[in-house]
């Protein structure tokens, strides 16, 4: 494993390299979760692969239109909580995002999912793949 060399590093400069590392894994997961999907993927692993890919987009939405508000902040803020500040309202979104999807979706999940389902010829839960007719020849 690779040392790294910390201290020359503001606190600062810490929090905000580990919020941009959390942002990455669970970025990181989400696409592990969505590429995994395959003709062996259950109908319950494609649904919930697709709900998580809804709140993710919706959090990525949130997100820019938190930009637009935010340029018009004063910069006379102190860098070490306003970073603190972003770390939570980060994890508040995440989870907003993922409550407003189980409760009431958009519908790009359920667009999401049946396109995937009949691409990759996934069964309904409880119903079996057809099993290929042998020919009489």
């Amino acid at each position: 494993m690779i040392g790294y060399d910390l201290n020359g590093l503001s606190s600062s400069a810490l929090t905000e390299y580990a919020m941009q590392e959390s942002k990455n894994a669970s970025t990181a997961a989400l696409q592990k979760k969505l590429e995994s999907t395959s003709e062996h993927s259950s109908d319950d692993e494609l649904w919930a692969a697709c709900k998580g890919f809804e709140s993710y987009f919706l959090e990525q939405v949130f997100k820019e239109m938190q930009k637009s508000v935010d340029a018009l902040k004063p910069e006379s803020q102190d860098r070490s909580t306003s970073t603190l500040v972003d770390y939570f309202k980060d994890q508040t979104l995440q989870e907003v995002c993922a409550t407003s999807v189980d409760k009431q979706s958009n519908g790009f999940a359920q667009m999401l999912y049946e396109n995937l389902r009949r691409t990759y010829d996934i069964p309904k839960a409880g119903e079996d793949k057809a099993e290929p007719e042998e020919s009489n020849v």
